[in-house]
């Protein structure tokens, strides 16, 4: 009897973590479904790991987002990662509201129906998981960067929400919320921050944030925050977003009427 390989579908798979989860998981011997924008790093990669089946989406698009709904409903999953992200930094009033939205869609609505689409499946079957690709900002809230942190505070809440009713429902399947810190990327290039303001000891490399990720599926671990510096940020951001604004206030408060 022929083996069955198992299937995982990763989205923004044409660069970045989203690239690395997919070599990672070929060589882990996996197939693969890889969903991006940009066609021609999708066949390239697609060929390069010896065949995967692609699909071409725009997420933010209702019609193409649910082209990629239909075939995680025909499909027996063993792994979603909803790696698909952008960065919209400046002040929210400010940034082009269009943009904001398109960020507010890829991070939130995009990985509610995909992990829908997804859980519905993995919980008949009793096995499966979806590893939602959030950040460490999730923890704590940014001038200049509000909606990106408050999205990613979202993935955090919504991922452990559906840890509990996992549990409570006593299934196998598993979730994850994985919550780099900076990492080696387009990430930053494409939402125009660059990366000479971070120092080079910060940054991690996408390989070993993949690492990170996969052995705490193994164990089941809800939170998954790559490197030392990143899981102490992600205990102090709370306590310094309650400072920020205790200082805000006060700042406010001695600037004349």
């Amino acid at each position: 009897m022929a083996n069955i390989r198992p299937l995982a579908l990763v989205t923004g798979a044409s660069a970045g973590i989203g690239e690395t989860f997919a070599r990672r998981l070929a060589r882990d011997g996996y197939d693969l479904i890889l969903v991006a924008r940009r066609r021609d790093r999708l066949e390239s990669l697609a060929a390069e790991l010896g065949g995967a089946e692609i699909l071409v989406a725009d997420l933010t698009d209702t019609k193409e987002l649910r082209l990629v709904e239909e075939r995680i409903a025909s499909a027996d999953l063993d792994l979603l990662v909803n790696n698909a992200g952008i960065g919209i930094p400046g002040i929210f009033f400010e940034a082009p509201i269009d943009s904001i939205d398109r960020m507010n869609r890829l991070h939130v609505v995009v990985t509610a129906r995909l992990a829908h689409a997804a859980l519905k499946r993995m919980t008949a079957r009793g096995r499966g998981a979806v590893i939602n690709v959030s950040s460490v900002a999730g923890f704590g809230q940014s001038p200049g960067s509000v909606s990106y942190y408050a999205t990613k505070a979202w993935m955090n809440n919504f991922t452990k929400g559906l840890y509990l009713e996992l549990k409570m429902l006593r299934s196998p399947v598993k979730v994850q919320a994985l919550c780099p810190g900076f990492t080696i990327s387009e990430f930053h290039d494409v939402a125009g921050e660059g990366r000479e303001g971070v120092p080079a000891w910060i940054w991690m490399r996408p390989e070993d944030v993949v690492d990170a990720s996969l052995r705490g599926l193994a164990s089941g671990k809800l939170f998954v925050i790559p490197g030392a510096i990143y899981k102490v940020g992600a205990r102090v951001l709370p306590w310094l977003g309650w400072l920020q604004v205790q200082l805000a206030r006060r700042e406010s408060a001695r600037k004349p009427v």
